[in-house]
């Protein structure tokens, strides 16, 4: 089958990697209009249940992409620098170009065709391919040319937030909230790469306007971010260029469609759906997408077939998903409502069950959580976990082991 890929980035390669494994008779082009490594943001997170995935599906770029990430334990909820609570668990980030440069590689190595500044303005362009995949994005240009044949449907978020990075290095998943002369204002922010994190800063419209983010420049926003989470970052700087382009002010696309494919063509990713930042499920959904496409291919004799298999399973497993992230983006934009009536350890709970209600006993297990003694086990007990995973799967034994804990 002749295939071609429009979109470079993790859904794109992940899919050819995909299916050229289970078929290495498919001729599969890649095309990318930016340059090799290039990406918008910093790290991504994942859980077991993609290292679960990809091991399945392909161990050696998955021991790539694990040797590349990193571990961060806990959530830290902080808020007016002052007050800290805490959420158990635990999560794995890599950084977007790390994470891209493995899979080019890998792609490359089973002969498939990867072709980067190259812009497919019509698809007469890629007439010759017997399947079109279309994986550009949230703002994708090809779905957003035949948007009617998907049932396209494209929707803003009410909060602005800027994603920038940090040479501040965290060891947990980390929440800071900060009231500003013009309300609450906060970041997101988690490990990427060895020496950098991600932070993703969000705030009301009105706060945004009140502290003159509508008028400011990258840079000075910038600096007035530094200045408000000033001891959030520990003095630390925020970094705003990636790409050689400084970060901006944007507002969540939340993109759905009434179906993923029309004749060859097919969505994947965030060109099919996107899901809210908070809920940390893009790039580990692009790639179940890709898998879960490859495989449908696989099955199927016909490619129709196959991609109303795809289209019907895929769309199925992502409704409730979906509709978290709706309720996750719609709390985030009424924080403040619970920011002005509650301590830490309140507003943590209240953070946790945001997507619906919660069994009194609920909450006399998140206090138990505060403890020390309580959260070091659970500590203990999840490298536990963490390691019967990793042996199970095939690590290797040198990522078994936590990276070292940092204190405040």
């Amino acid at each position: 089958m002749r295939i071609v890929c429009i979109g470079g980035g993790p859904a794109g390669l992940y899919f050819a990697i995909s299916a050229k494994l289970r078929d290495a008779g498919h001729d599969i082009t890649v095309i990318e209009r930016d340059p090799p490594g290039a990406t918008y943001g910093w790290g991504v997170v994942y859980w077991d249940d993609l290292l679960d995935i990809l091991f399945r599906n392909d161990p050696d770029s998955a021991r790539a992409v694990r040797a590349e990430s990193v571990l961060w334990q806990e959530q830290r909820v902080i808020l007016r620098s002052e007050q800290t609570a805490y959420l158990p668990g635990y999560g794995f980030s890599v950084g977007r170009a790390a994470l891209l440069d493995i899979l080019g590689q890998r792609a490359a190595e089973l002969g498939i065709d990867l072709q980067y500044r190259r812009e497919v303005e019509d698809l007469a362009e890629v007439a010759d391919a017997d399947l079109v995949v279309i994986c550009d994005g949230a703002n994708s240009r090809t779905r957003t040319r035949h948007g009617e044949d998907f049932g396209a449907r494209v929707d803003l978020g009410g909060n602005p937030y800027i994603w920038l990075g940090t040479d501040k290095v965290f060891d947990s998943f980390t929440f800071a909230f900060e009231h500003s002369c013009a309300g609450w204002i906060w970041f997101h922010a988690y490990p990427s790469t060895a020496g950098t994190s991600t932070c993703i800063v969000e705030c009301a419209q009105r706060t945004w306007q009140g502290l003159g983010f509508d008028s400011l420049s990258s840079e000075d926003s910038v600096r007035l971010l530094e200045k408000i989470f000033e001891h959030a970052l520990d003095g630390h700087a925020l970094i705003s260029q990636s790409r050689s382009e400084p970060a901006r002010w944007l507002r969540f696309t939340h993109v759905t469609n009434r179906t993923w494919y029309h004749n060859n063509l097919v969505l994947v990713g965030d060109a099919a759906h996107t899901t809210h930042f908070t809920l940390g499920s893009g790039t580990r959904l692009a790639m179940i997408d890709a898998v879960m496409l490859a495989q449908s291919l696989y099955h199927h004799d016909e490619p129709s077939t196959a991609l109303a298999d795809y289209d019907q399973r895929g769309r199925a497993a992502l409704r409730q998903i979906q509709a978290g992230a709706r309720t996750s983006m719609a709390w985030f934009e009424r924080a403040d409502h619970y920011l002005d009536r509650q301590d830490a350890v309140a507003f943590a709970y209240s953070m946790a069950g945001r997507q619906g209600a919660q069994p009194p006993w609920r909450y006399q297990t998140h206090l138990a959580t505060q403890i020390p003694t309580v959260r070091k086990a659970l500590r203990r007990f999840h490298t536990a976990r963490r390691g019967y995973l990793a042996l199970r799967r095939g690590e290797s034994a040198a990522h078994l082991r936590p990276a070292p804990r940092t204190t405040r």
